[in-house]
């Protein structure tokens, strides 16, 4: 597939009386091909507000190439800019404005027809709130706005920096369906999001930032794979935890504890668990697979965890995280590095 957005060596650097020199990006490289959602992912401070300011011509790069539709930006930005739609960092709206009339306001200046109006408001749930005014609207619901007005252009591409901000759980799931609907009918779409779980859900490719310098990019299998380090875990659940972790550790598997249950290493075949428990007379109620997931694997790669390295349970994605099993118990890692000044070097 042909890339969308390909950005190659990105160099930027802030400078303030208060901090001094800001390295905001380090020869950040990214590439994001067409049809796809894209993850965006890296912590406060590491540099993903920077480079989605920097793609759109509202901040100047230092060095470094940038390309959109494969034209070189921001020299081609006026004949590609029709294509795209945007939301960086927390938009703006007249207050006494109703969402109706702002989108309509919009619409007239971009030369799109009253008609799309009224489909964008459909598309994001404001249908009926778009003649309420704009200083009404809750947080999520402004974020609603804005996505709205992103969507007016119909674009070929649309960039998202956290376009769940302020959304409550239903907000969040028609988002979801909205940035893959758009996907399916052949938009490209990038999404920053400190929602790891959503971004695992709905992107098929993700690119990881931290300080400045691409960490981590790929299908999100492969970035999920990349940290898998073959430890065959396991969460056991019994009906005598102590008892179940002696047969466990005597039969030479490296064992955790968690709560009420066990975190077991090693494990080829799950199978043998339920042997070992059931001759030592201890009864399963529970006995599922770890896998790495999204946020395990953002923690892990951007240093921003206290363990060496987390896990969670396949089927229980809001579940806390699994520490690591090179050990019968966790260990505890440095700790997380401080972030950046928000401002200078995002």
């Amino acid at each position: 597939m042909a890339a969308v957005i390909e950005i190659e060596n990105l160099r930027k650097t802030y400078f303030s009386l208060l901090h001094g020199k800001r390295v905001a990006l380090n020869g950040f490289d990214m590439e994001v091909a067409a049809g796809q959602v894209h993850g965006f992912l890296g912590p406060n401070g590491s540099g993903k507000t920077t480079t989605l300011r920097t793609l759109l011509g509202l901040a100047r790069a230092d060095s470094g190439r940038m390309s959109l539709f494969g034209q070189p930006v921001p020299e081609a930005l006026p004949a590609v800019v029709g294509r795209l739609g945007a939301i960086v960092e927390s938009p703006q709206f007249f207050r006494n404005f109703t969402g109706r009339r702002t989108l309509a306001l919009l619409a007239r200046a971009g030369g799109v027809p009253d008609a799309r109006v009224d489909q964008v408001l459909e598309l994001v749930g404001m249908r009926d709130r778009g003649n309420e005014k704009v200083k009404t609207y809750s947080l999520g619901m402004k974020q609603r706005l804005a996505v709205a007005s992103a969507l007016l252009k119909s674009p070929e591409l649309l960039i998202l920096d956290e376009p769940a901000n302020g959304l409550d759980p239903a907000g969040i799931r028609e988002m979801r369906d909205l940035v893959r609907g758009l996907a399916a009918a052949g938009a490209t779409v990038l999404v920053s999001s400190h929602l790891l779980d959503e971004i695992e859900q709905i992107c098929d490719s993700v690119t990881i930032i931290s300080r400045g310098r691409r960490v981590a990019a790929g299908p999100v299998a492969d970035v999920l794979a990349s940290q898998d380090k073959g430890e065959h875990l396991v969460r056991v659940r019994d009906d005598d935890r102590d008892r179940a972790g002696e047969l466990l550790r005597a039969a030479g598997l490296t064992v955790a504890t968690r709560d009420d249950r066990l975190v077991v290493g090693g494990v080829d075949d799950a199978a043998r668990i339920s042997e070992l428990l059931g001759t030592g007379g201890v009864w399963l109620s529970e006995l599922s697979p770890l896998t790495p997931d999204l946020e395990s694997v953002f923690l892990t790669i951007t240093g921003t965890t206290p363990e060496a390295g987390s896990y969670r349970p396949v089927d229980e994605s809001r579940d806390e995280p699994w520490p690591a099993l090179t050990t019968p118990t966790a260990t505890t890692g440095p700790a997380a590095p401080a972030a950046a000044n928000e401002e200078l070097s995002q």
